[in-house]
């Protein structure tokens, strides 16, 4: 399967299990790996034949906006849906990273859902 992949997106929202964690936005990373039949944009070099990365964009921004959260895993969960409830892919991996962790450079988690 083809894939279509927009890396490390920087998104700030509130999150966090702690009230005080969640009481400041904080910067996340979000990568996410589209898997889709690209082989008609590929003939046609058709925008219409593929999966538009600023329609993307926008909506991970806009799942991200919607509500603080306490867990990472939720805002992956939640994005990897949008994505497929509109048929952007037939399969997603979402990875997010979040830096709150004292001396270590991120936390990630990365799920994979599928249509």
């Amino acid at each position: 399967m083809d894939k279509i992949t927009i890396k490390d997106l920087e998104v700030h929202t509130n999150i966090g299990v702690t009230p005080a964690e969640r009481a400041h936005s904080q910067r996340l990373l979000i990568t996410v790996v589209m898997e889709r039949d690209l082989a008609e944009a590929g003939r046609t070099d058709m925008e219409a034949s593929t999966t538009g990365y600023d329609v993307v964009t926008d909506l991970i921004k806009q799942v991200v906006a919607q509500r603080p959260r306490k867990l990472i895993e939720a805002v992956a969960d939640e994005v990897a849906g949008a994505i497929l409830q509109r048929r952007l892919a037939v399969a997603v991996t979402i990875e997010v990273k979040k830096f709150s962790i004292p001396g270590s450079q991120y936390v990630a988690v990365e799920i994979t859902r599928t249509q």
